[in-house]
């Protein structure tokens, strides 16, 4: 099939079979959470995965067929992916008529011999290279493939391994770059819909790509092993309820501060006993 032929059945895909599980979830985590204002340039971070390629393509129609009061630049990073790898990045960019801009760094080399899991550290490299790179391209924003799925299974790590609850947020202001922010598009998105859109279109996309798990061959990083069994878990509970996957990710929206125990706000730990 020509790439021109392909680009367009990819589109009509999104606005047409899977406009209401993905293409109205995404306008919808726009207008919820005001992640696009007028004038915005947005790095829309492109890692070769099903999630920030779909994303890429949805930035795509919002700008050629809606709003049009932002700029999207489709930004890639290479950290030392395998020729292979990179290839296909490339091959499906051209393909899904995505016009990137790439650069490169030496991540996953770096973090090669960063004791048993350097995952931890390759994601903040990462995030702090796509930051300095997309504020040199005049952007004040970048945009993250993370979705629902996603943030349902954090809050549930955070809980269970990190005794803490709190949850991937929407978007946030950046510590480390002045003026930059973060947005997740896809916060209300399924995965299960991601990977329907990904199969109807015939696509193949890269799966885990760094070096770190190409070297352990069938090994998993812990924190890669945690998300697998929260994953799974979830999907155990979803099936007894279906309506538990949703109230995990409406406890983070309904905290009752006069019900815990103790909480931070700012740094700053806030204790029931302190007004009791």
């Amino acid at each position: 099939m020509p790439e021109q032929t392909k680009s367009r059945d990819v589109e009509r895909s999104i606005v047409k079979k899977f406009r209401k599980e993905i293409w109205c979830k995404f306008t919808k985590a726009i207008n919820e959470y005001d992640l696009i204002q007028d004038g915005d340039r947005i790095a829309v971070c492109i890692s070769g995965g099903k999630d920030s390629m779909l994303m890429a393509k949805l930035f795509q129609e919002l700008y050629r067929h809606g709003v049009q009061n932002f700029e999207p630049v489709f930004l890639v990073m290479n950290p030392g992916y395998n020729d292979v790898n990179y290839q296909l990045i490339l091959d499906n960019s051209k393909m899904l008529d995505v016009p990137i801009k790439v650069f490169e760094s030496d991540i996953f080399e770096s973090v090669a011999d960063v004791g048993d899991n350097p995952c931890y550290l390759c994601a903040r490299m990462r995030r702090g290279h796509l930051y300095s790179n997309a504020k040199e391209l005049g952007c004040n924003k970048i945009a993250l493939g993370h979705h629902f799925d996603d943030v349902i299974e954090t809050i549930l790590m955070g809980m269970m391994w990190g005794g803490q609850i709190q949850t991937m947020m929407p978007k946030l202001h950046s510590t480390n770059f002045e003026g930059m922010e973060l947005i997740r598009p896809l916060y209300l998105i399924r995965e299960d819909a991601i990977i329907r859109w990904r199969d109807y279109n015939d696509l193949r996309f890269l799966q885990c790509a760094c070096r770190f798990t190409e070297n352990l061959a069938n090994e998993e990083s812990e924190v890669t092993s945690k998300r697998k069994e929260i994953k799974e878990l979830i999907k155990q509970l979803s099936q007894e309820d279906p309506i538990i996957e949703k109230n995990i990710f409406r406890s983070v929206e309904n905290v009752n501060l006069s019900t815990v125990i103790a909480y931070k706000q700012d740094g700053v730990r806030h204790h029931f006993l302190d007004e009791y």
